[in-house]
């Protein structure tokens, strides 16, 4: 494959969108792809925004993702894949988690947190696939696997068998976490929406 490909994985400081990225990064070089990634954190320490920008190729010049151009936007809060919905190309997948998380505004009370944001990207026209990632979290052991989880469902997007997501998962989760991770992943994976 010589086109290059964009994922951005976006999401809220401590949901664990760098261990996604990392594990995705780790699943695209082992199948011989260029890939480049690029991490923004905002105030990620205090619930901000965090953003990655995952490119993969035949040979990738550039780290980031401009306005439409992902072709994947994989979101583990809602209101931030609002927030980065002018990055995804008209063609391309928006996979959220309906999961909302209060940013810092709407907790002062300085504004409310937005209405309906699933519904209005799908009237929109936007290719959206929005399921509760915490409750495959949950079902797998731990509410921290959301991300893995998440990955299982952005796994069937992607070329790479599920042997190469695994041994992915093996190589960068700390074993005493490996067994809830492979769970969520295969919760995701197996995740079909009704």
């Amino acid at each position: 494959m010589n086109e290059t490909k964009s994922i951005m994985i976006v999401g809220v400081g401590g949901q664990g969108t760098l261990l996604a990225s990392r594990i995705l990064g780790h699943a695209i070089v082992s199948q011989g792809y260029d890939v480049k990634v690029s991490e923004v954190h905002g105030m990620s320490q205090r619930g901000g925004s965090v953003v990655t920008y995952v490119r993969y190729g035949g040979r990738v010049d550039s780290p980031i993702v401009d306005k439409g151009q992902a072709d994947v936007i994989l979101s583990f809060e809602q209101l931030e894949a609002a927030r980065y919905l002018e990055y995804l190309k008209p063609e391309g997948t928006l996979l959220t988690n309906t999961q909302q998380i209060d940013p810092m505004p709407v907790i002062t009370g300085a504004a409310a947190y937005p209405q309906d944001l699933i519904e209005k990207m799908k009237a929109a026209g936007i290719n959206i696939l929005a399921l509760d990632a915490l409750a495959l979290a949950q079902e797998a052991g731990s509410v921290k696997a959301i991300n893995v989880a998440l990955l299982g469902v952005l796994s069937n997007h992607m070329p790479f068998s599920e042997n190469v997501w695994k041994a992915a998962i093996e190589a960068c989760v700390p074993p005493k976490f490996l067994e809830i991770n492979q769970k969520a992943f295969a919760l995701g994976r197996a995740y079909r929406e009704d």
